[in-house]
């Protein structure tokens, strides 16, 4: 019998170290101990590396005009001090100092106040800190990172990004899922009662959320059909895949642009909404705010460029022997697109306009097959290189570890793994 547990408890191990490798999380974990004993003496708080009990602290704002000399100099820095923020030695350039950024003093606690420390305040992760003494020296400064594991699952209402709104999610996720799932589920088309369930870690300095971190897991329900995305490495690239071990990445996209509607679909007889004549409209019109990026749905080597009084700003990619594709209306063109350029999957080729006849922004977004016009939305692309047999093992430890944690949902929101970035501090003068 204790041969039996001995067995067991080493096959959860390799589980965990297996999901651990080939899920591909970069940063240590950091998990948690509530039963740690107290600790005894009291810790040092720190603030920018900084031990703030020791020092009164002041905040601003920078204002129009104001340069960082100007603050040093107001608080009695002797101006040799600041004059060694201009002799080219330090890592930090005075004329990014940018107006409306803020930043913090740090004073001592006698009765000179005088100034030991500046804040410069880059963006929520990143700082300047001077350190003002015999010398002046600069050292940028890195706050901690803390991703923090979540499973969330929602039903959907109306759109999938008003659905994370109404469910208190973070809605950026609703364009990473979009991602994910972007050749096999249709986005324009959820129906209300579709449903998703997602592992992902969300990024936060201090308390504050400050972006998402890495997608390991997600099914999504749509129409009574269930997709599985799995985060799995090959060949030290992240990918995902289905519980099949088949890739999620298909040939084409579903779809060119994201979170728009659709006004106007392939017809071999439509009321033109500018000529007022029937006509055939062999594609499919994406309404979208003007300036939306618009990318090439697959690889492929740009045949054709240019404007005509129809399509206004097109873009025509040739993918292969049997398909190609037709961008319209653009107000303009991403920089650096050429005739005979090639483009990735993914890649921005144009914005979304009104040029040519077009009563409102709009892409009208075309499809030949073997030189023959057909439905964008109609198109089975086929998936790339599945697992490869050598990694199959592997990627079922992966798997089997997700799905386990999959169908916990909100139950689990407060089962925390914590990811630190460790905080950065090193003189560059």
């Amino acid at each position: 019998m204790k041969h039996k547990y001995l067995i067991i408890t080493l096959i959860s191990i390799l589980s965990v170290v297996v999901v651990d490798y080939f899920v591909g999380t970069s940063e240590p974990l950091v998990i948690s101990n509530q039963n740690q004993p107290e600790q005894t003496e009291k810790s040092v708080i720190t603030e920018y590396g900084i031990p703030v009990d020791s020092f009164y602290t002041e905040e601003g704002s920078i204002k129009f005009g104001q340069t960082i000399g100007n603050i040093l100099l107001s608080n009695n820095v002797s101006a040799q001090l600041v004059s060694e923020l201009t002799n080219g030695k330090n890592c930090f350039d005075p004329r990014k100092f940018k107006a409306g950024h803020n930043y913090k003093l740090f004073r001592t606690k006698d009765s000179s106040q005088t100034l030991r420390y500046l804040v410069y305040i880059e963006n929520p992760v990143e700082s300047i800190v001077f350190s003002i003494g015999d010398s002046l020296s600069i050292s940028p400064f890195q706050k901690n990172i803390k991703a923090i594991r979540k499973i969330k699952r929602a039903t959907i209402s109306s759109s999938l990004w008003e659905t994370m709104k109404n469910e208190n999610i973070n809605p950026l996720l609703a364009l990473d899922l979009s991602e994910i799932f972007a050749w096999t589920i249709d986005f324009f088309a959820l129906y209300p009662g579709d449903s998703f369930e997602v592992i992902y870690d969300e990024l936060y300095i201090d308390s504050t959320s400050v972006g998402l971190g890495t997608i390991y897991a997600a099914w999504f329900e749509h129409q009574s059909e269930r997709f599985y995305a799995f985060r799995f490495e090959q060949d030290s690239v992240a990918g995902y895949w289905d519980e099949n071990g088949n890739s999620l990445r298909k040939s084409f996209l579903k779809a060119p642009l994201r979170f728009s509607r659709i006004s106007s679909r392939f017809s071999r007889h439509r009321l033109h909404p500018v000529l007022r004549i029937y006509r055939p409209h062999t594609g499919v019109d994406y309404v979208a705010p003007a300036g939306t990026p618009v990318m090439a749905i697959g690889d492929g080597i740009v045949i054709a460029k240019g404007f005509n009084y129809a399509a206004g700003n097109y873009v025509k990619i040739k993918h292969n022997s049997v398909y190609t594709t037709g961008y319209n209306h653009f107000s303009r063109f991403a920089k650096s697109l050429q005739v005979g350029a090639r483009v990735k999957q993914g890649d921005v080729i144009g914005y979304v306009g009104k040029t040519g006849y077009a009563t409102g922004p709009h892409l009208d977004f075309r499809f030949w097959k073997n030189g023959k016009p057909v439905d964008p939305l109609k198109v089975q692309a086929p998936p790339v290189e599945p697992i490869h047999p050598e990694n199959l093992a592997a990627f079922l430890i992966v798997k089997e570890s997700l799905i386990s944690q999959l169908g916990m949902g909100e139950s689990q929101e407060n089962r925390h793994v914590i990811a630190v970035n460790g905080q950065k501090l090193s003189v560059c003068q």
